[in-house]
């Protein structure tokens, strides 16, 4: 006669079965030891912007990424924008825009000079062009930062993805 397992037991065994998962599938915490954000924390030189999308995009690599006082990785970003209009009302006015952004990226090693990992990311935002004038051109430069703010998310989830030389 087997006698049943307190529920305690059976739920610390459930709580642990994905975190065994995770060690058998060669999942490494990116801020583990030689995990891809200690390796890239304040080591990363951005190239300087070359405009206001670029200003932005950078900030905000800067803010996640730190900045490099001793710089291993060089960090070279290219963006492109369009705008669309999506919402036309009846008179042939648009009042809704989509913002397209894609960023090219590739970091490279400041030594050797060698590209360690490049890629492309893509997102959008939008913004309205209902209101008055000023309120519109608010609302376009919002839309700006807060794609910018989208495509260095993206970039650098793909950097701390990067299986980078120690």
């Amino acid at each position: 006669m087997s006698l049943p397992k307190p529920a305690h037991m059976r739920r610390r065994f459930l709580l642990a079965l994905p975190l065994l998962a995770l060690a058998a599938c060669g999942f490494e915490p990116v801020y583990g030891p030689g995990g891809a954000g200690t390796a890239l924390q304040n080591r990363v030189l951005v190239d300087a912007p070359e405009d206001r999308f670029g200003y932005f995009l950078v900030r905000e690599v800067e803010s996640r990424l730190g900045r490099a006082a001793t710089p291993r990785w060089g960090l070279a970003l290219t963006t492109t924008t369009t705008e669309d209009g999506l919402a036309i009302d009846s008179e042939g006015n648009t009042r809704r825009y989509n913002l397209l952004g894609t960023t090219s990226y590739a970091l490279r090693d400041l030594d050797s000079g060698q590209i360690v990992t490049s890629g492309k990311v893509e997102s959008f935002t939008g913004y309205s062009a209902t209101g008055t004038t000023v309120a519109t051109r608010a609302a376009e430069l919002d839309a700006q930062e807060r794609l910018m703010v989208i495509l260095a998310d993206l970039v650098v989830s793909r950097l701390y993805a990067a299986d980078l030389p120690q």
